[in-house]
């Protein structure tokens, strides 16, 4: 649940009192132009932000902040980290570790912050590699793969933390057109067998696949919500109006 969200950089006010509830399973797409306050959005939901007002509670845990003496105050950082395992975030440019194999990209994080077996590690991590398409890839190097491959590596890492919620900030934009469509079914695939999900995309056509609703972002605040179908058959907004009428002329 976020609620009344507001942030602003250098004085300039980029999410203007947000609000959205996100059930169980449900996978919400989130569109709107650069610069609209998406990505700053998912990164206030993930902590990577420190929100100016408003709240998010998000697995049971209000994000980043505690009751004390009556009033919120910041959580100690280690706190702050705990409630981040619950979600899993997949970035832009993948962000994988370049000097160290896939497979040991996934299975760090869970050996050393969840504290898991390595050899249960690896087994989790080679079963994640089967899923995303890419088990023989499991000691190559990020440099030896293409963008689609290592977007789909980055997806297997950010599952292997066996996170409640997962959070992906525009995952295609930094591929080949030709490599996009393999990150995408990957991620129908994960709304199919229930992930939560919250996506920043202009793949319009994973929003009509895959989202049970989808949003509109316009100066920092959501102005169209609805379902796939109303979305692009009766948008509401002359924002959301605009918005399709450029991006699908594409």
């Amino acid at each position: 649940m976020i609620e009344g969200v507001t942030k602003s950089f250098h004085g300039t006010e980029v999410l203007k009192g947000v609000s959205l509830t996100v059930r169980h399973s449900e996978v919400v797409v989130i569109a709107g132009r650069s610069g609209s306050g998406k990505s700053t959005l998912l990164r206030c939901i993930d902590q990577l932000e420190t929100i100016d007002g408003g709240k998010i509670v998000a697995c049971g845990h209000l994000m980043g902040l505690r009751e004390k003496n009556g009033r919120l105050v910041p959580l100690p950082d280690r706190l702050v980290a705990q409630q981040q395992r619950d979600l899993g975030m997949v970035f832009q440019n993948f962000n994988l570790f370049p000097h160290i194999s896939v497979i040991d990209n996934i299975t760090v994080a869970p050996i050393k912050i969840q504290k898991v077996p390595k050899a249960q590690a690896v087994e989790e991590a080679m079963a994640l590699l089967e899923r995303v398409g890419l088990p023989e890839k499991a000691n190559a190097y990020p440099r030896q793969l293409s963008g689609g491959q290592q977007q789909r590596v980055a997806i297997a890492r950010a599952l292997a933390m066996k996170p409640k919620v997962m959070l992906f900030d525009e995952p295609t934009s930094a591929l080949d057109p030709e490599m996009i469509s393999e990150v995408l079914d990957v991620m129908v695939d994960l709304s199919h067998q229930g992930m939560t999900m919250i996506v920043v995309t202009h793949e319009m056509g994973f929003a009509r696949a895959a989202a049970d609703r989808v949003l509109l972002m316009h100066e920092g605040a959501i102005v169209e919500e609805a379902p796939p179908e109303a979305f692009f058959t009766a948008p509401k907004s002359e924002h959301t109006k605009a918005f399709l009428s450029k991006i699908l002329q594409h």
